[in-house]
């Protein structure tokens, strides 16, 4: 059987392409992992290269288990059942750390170095501050902790971190100490993973002339969201002559936040001016009619190379612009149309989803399903990774692995309370830095060394009670080996931590099933040793946490979507300074991050569109009046239903026809806009400041001559309009 027969003519071209650089530019729906997928075939059936020096690179580990998947299955139809276990695969991060703990006799950790996650991250630049005497609510630990996160990703080292102003002086001062209380507890962040990888590689040329023999064929998913040091460690491990296959798509770049680079596509070209482009642009995914909206709004964009997006799957259902009277109304809205479509049969909730700019705009979401007694699912990592009673289990394994990790020791030494509180935990860590030894090792050198010198220093009852739990640390190092899941249980009834977090109430309860998931977690992926399972849980993201086992409408962020597809998608907060937000607004790449932003929306579609804003909406407990998103005059007026601002007249189906719910009464138009001249039988003439519409009443603020300022409902003022 041809490999290549099950492609299309474009995918076909892209993955028989000859050893070199290449340049897959691939639109949303376009089949980009099956081409990645079908490239890593190629290279192994009908080129016949050894699947051991091939490296694919993802951005979560999701994508990594599905690409493995694919791979398998691919091998297997061609009489390569077990090719994919030679393939190198994984996340950036994962084959970084793995190459690192290879290489650490080079380095300033050891072998069993921890990762620390984000907020084991935030905790010590916390910690670092509250010694420094710095105020964290003028200087916020998430601002420093990112500021030093922006440096590391511009390959900026603490000894070179020049400052600029104020809080860059702040940063300047912890970031150094940041650094030196990673490696007393024998850690690195991140960012450190691809940091000292690059490091390593530059510093140590047969290091790297080992890692290009071993890595002969390099590809890349995703390559738009690489950020510098990433694309730093593509060029290093592929050299000046590579067999380096990268597939992406700028128009999809929305990760700038934190460090993504888009412009690494034009860096790709130009470091490799023979590179050979190909571009994917049939979509497999939405409709025609889904997809022109989506190229209205992205062809604005200039600078770009242009796919002209197409499917089999021509015409569908127009996409829906729908105006409510404020949030509220946006609200129940969507709620209301969702349970329309499934009572008329048309859909299941688990095929809707609704998208929104920031999180924030979840809450009136969120609350229109509870009232009206719908379940949902609410995407993000916080859900479960970010709860306290996961985070400290966590914590307890960190610190069975890697018994110098302070941070994690911290957290769980008097956790359930065993008596040791805080001057008492004070004490010990000084005592045991005084003796030059971490506070985990101290802790099994107390339970096993009687005539440790650390027992004369300790009073009696903080001798008894920390030697206890040390004596308890040797015993759960000693079973390192075991199934993470049995761990986890002798932990939990060495430590009587479900009598602690299950008082018997519905949130005890709630918080004993969150640990009994993370157990069901640990027995799913009960071949990976507690190093890898500790690296799987630091390394995820937010749609790994996100499960089919729900059939419930998803609401989640559009920077939470990239990658996902569903049916029915509701677009919210389609005004400005929401999408586009505020924060754009004077910065040319930001905004045009913003329009990528609601593409990516639109694309996740598969067969209904509906864009939603609101004639006002509250923010920062304010209600003010909302102007239309720039971006929804670029949609073609003749795909849609519903008002376009600054369109013209409503297309042919109104919204009224398309749902069977009751819209406000219509609102009166401004009769004094703001600069209008107006006189008031009793205050005079005076000039109109600020006029609005509240409660279908329009409330204007004029400035009169001899009274001041007076705000008034102009049906009952009786005001006058004054020619100029």
């Amino acid at each position: 059987m041809n490999l290549l027969s099950d492609l299309n003519s474009q995918q076909q071209q892209a993955v028989s392409a000859d050893p070199g650089a290449v340049l897959v530019l691939a639109g949303p729906g376009s089949g980009k992992t099956r081409v990645l997928t079908y490239r890593i075939g190629h290279l192994i059936v009908d080129r016949g290269l050894d699947p051991g020096s091939i490296l694919a690179l993802t951005f979560t580990n999701k994508a990594a288990r599905e690409m493995r998947n694919r791979v398998s299955s691919l091998l297997k139809e061609h009489s390569i059942p077990s090719g994919d276990r030679y393939v190198t695969l994984g996340t950036f991060h994962s084959v970084a750390a793995r190459i690192l703990r290879r290489e650490a006799e080079a380095l300033p950790v050891t072998r069993d170095f921890a990762i620390f996650d984000q907020s084991d991250q935030q905790s010590l630049v916390r910690q670092i501050m509250k010694v420094f005497k710095i105020d964290t609510k003028q200087y916020h630990p998430v601002s420093i902790h990112n500021a030093i996160s922006s440096a590391k990703n511009e390959m900026v080292s603490a000894d070179a971190y020049q400052a600029h102003s104020y809080f860059e002086e702040v940063v300047r001062r912890v970031y150094p100490e940041y650094e030196r209380l990673l490696r007393v507890n024998n850690a690195l962040d991140f960012d450190d993973l691809l940091v000292m990888l690059a490091s390593l590689l530059r510093r140590e040329p047969l290091v790297t002339a080992h890692y290009r023999r071993n890595y002969q064929h390099i590809l890349v998913d995703e390559f738009q969201d690489t950020n510098m040091v990433q694309y730093q460690l593509l060029r290093l491990l592929a050299g000046e002559s590579p067999d380096l296959f990268v597939v992406g798509d700028p128009d999809q770049s929305i990760y700038r936040w934190r460090g993504a680079d888009h412009r690494n596509v034009e860096r790709f070209r130009k470091d490799y001016p023979d590179a050979k482009t190909y571009l994917l642009e049939q979509n497999y995914r939405s409709t025609q009619i889904i997809l022109d909206c989506a190229m209205g709004v992205i062809d604005r964009q200039r600078g770009r190379q242009r796919k002209q997006l197409f499917t089999e799957r021509q015409g569908g259902d127009p996409v829906v612009l729908h105006e409510a009277y404020d949030e509220a109304d946006e609200a129940f809205f969507v709620v209301d149309t969702i349970t329309e479509l499934q009572d008329k049969g048309q859909v299941s909730p688990g095929d809707c989803a609704v998208m929104y700019r920031t999180n924030a705009q979840s809450r009136v979401i969120e609350e229109a399903f509870i009232r009206s007694n719908i379940p949902y699912r609410l995407v993000g990592a916080q859900r479960f990774y970010g709860r306290r009673e996961v985070k400290d289990l966590i914590a307890y394994l960190r610190v069975i692995y890697n018994p110098k990790d302070q941070i994690s020791l911290e957290r769980i030494i008097n956790t359930p309370t065993r008596g040791i509180g805080a001057k008492s935990q004070q004490a010990f860590f000084e005592i045991a830095k005084q003796g030059k030894i971490a506070p985990g090792e101290a802790l099994v050198q107390l339970a096993q060394d009687s005539q440790s010198p650390l027992h004369a220093v300790l009073s009696p009852r903080v001798d008894t009670l920390l030697t206890d739990f040390g004596a308890l640390l040797a015993d759960w190092i000693s079973m390192r080996e075991y199934p993470v899941h049995l761990l986890m249980n002798r932990v939990i009834a060495n430590t009587g931590y479900q009598s602690y977090i299950d008082d018997g109430t519905e949130e005890g309860i709630g918080r004993w099933e969150n640990i009994q998931e993370l157990l069901s977690l640990a027995e799913e992926y009960e071949g990976l040793t507690l190093q890898e399972f500790l690296e799987h849980v630091a390394l995820i993201s937010d749609q790994d946490t996100l499960t089919d086992s729900q059939n419930a409408p998803t609401l989640l962020t559009l920077h939470a979507a990239k990658g996902l597809e569903f049916p029915v998608v509701f677009i919210i907060g389609l005004d400005e300074n929401i999408l586009p937000h505020q924060r754009s607004m004077d910065d040319p790449e930001e905004m045009a991050e913003e329009r990528r932003l609601l593409y990516v929306g639109i694309t996740r579609a598969m067969d209904c569109l509906f864009l939603c804003r609101a004639f006002r909406r509250r923010v920062y407990g304010s209600s003010s009046y909302c102007d239309p998103s720039r971006f929804v005059r670029d949609l073609p007026q003749q795909h849609v239903q519903g008002m376009v601002p600054g369109g013209g007249m409503p297309t042919p189906v109104s919204y009224q026809q398309q749902t069977s719910w009751n819209t406000p009464a219509p609102v009166r138009e401004i009769e004094f806009p703001p600069g209008s001249r107006v006189r008031h039988k009793t205050f005079g003439e005076g000039m109109v400041l600020e006029s609005r519409i509240t409660s279908g009443d329009e409330e204007v603020t004029v400035e009169f001559a001899d009274v001041g300022l007076k705000r008034l409902i102009a049906s009952l003022a009786g005001l006058e309009k004054l020619n100029d």
